[in-house]
């Protein structure tokens, strides 16, 4: 099968930072969508006041915070965080079991059936967002699925029909052409960029600011996508070489998970001995 090359139809965000007002409503809705669990948190100081401080394995999209001062005032800057469904997803070109995949309507998706474990995707990404379930003792990776199961059906993600003002949802195409709509009309109210328009090869989450990006922490990357630098690395490694990682890997994975059973078997039932000795 023929490699894509046409993604101007692929359903593609479109987020105006200069329109959001950091009501964290997207980051509730994917959290209800996606049915994932309340986790302990503290308020942040650092890079922001976001809270949690980290997208995590129980949160898939957050709210981030810069203040700054303009005009003599202090002004906040709010960046919605998520999986940026890359063009050509890095994560996919390193899986050795194709456990990631860029559907056809846009969403980078996950099939945690495949998954052995080897949490290549994690320092593949760019933009850090695969995580790892360190709390349970068969740890899967979580990430956005950008709500495959409802884009498929026709609907828009959890975050998109919750926000207010900031996110539009659409074809790639339609969207790269709002967001040059916008920068042509309001000059003034943006830097001259849409960022995910060409970063590492192109992505399917697009934003709009008016403050320079690397001011909020957005990353610099090439525009040369990355699954090519991996490729053209394999393409010196022989398929045996690939075979025995995998296999190795996967061999590493079922000895870690084995032993973390045991390890919390024995915690469990030390615990009942503790609670039968007290009665």
């Amino acid at each position: 099968m023929s490699e894509r090359t046409d993604f101007s139809m692929d359903r593609t965000f479109l987020i105006d930072l200069t329109r959001c007002t950091g009501c964290r409503g997207c980051q509730v809705a994917c959290k209800q969508w996606n049915q994932m669990e309340a986790e302990k948190t503290r308020f942040f100081k650092g890079e922001g006041y976001q809270n949690p401080p980290a997208m995590s394995e129980h949160t898939l999209t957050r709210m981030k915070f810069r203040d700054y001062e303009k005009h003599g005032h202090n002004e906040f800057a709010f960046y919605k965080e998520m999986c940026m469904h890359c063009i050509r997803p890095a994560c996919a070109s390193v899986c050795p079991v194709s456990a990631f995949v860029k559907t056809p309507e846009g969403p980078v998706v996950y099939n945690p059936k495949r998954c052995i474990g080897c949490r290549y995707c994690m320092v593949a990404c760019p933009f850090g967002v695969p995580k790892y379930q360190w709390s349970k003792a068969l740890p899967l990776v979580v990430k956005c699925t950008g709500c495959y199961s409802r884009v498929k059906e026709g609907l828009v993600p959890a975050c998109a029909k919750a926000c207010p003002s900031a996110i539009t949802y659409g074809s790639r195409k339609d969207m790269i052409d709002e967001a040059e709509r916008r920068l042509k009309q309001w000059p003034d109210k943006y830097v001259g960029k849409v960022y995910g328009l060409e970063e590492a090869g192109g992505t399917s989450v697009l934003y709009l600011s008016e403050l320079p990006f690397d001011e909020l922490g957005f990353k610099k990357l090439t525009t040369r996508p990355l699954p090519t630098f991996t490729w053209a690395a394999l393409r010196f490694v022989p398929g045996v070489f690939v075979f025995m990682s995998g296999a190795l890997t996967f061999i590493s994975w079922l000895t870690q998970r084995k032993e973390r059973l045991l390890k919390e078997r024995s915690r469990n039932s030390q615990g009942t001995q503790r609670e039968e000795g007290g009665l």
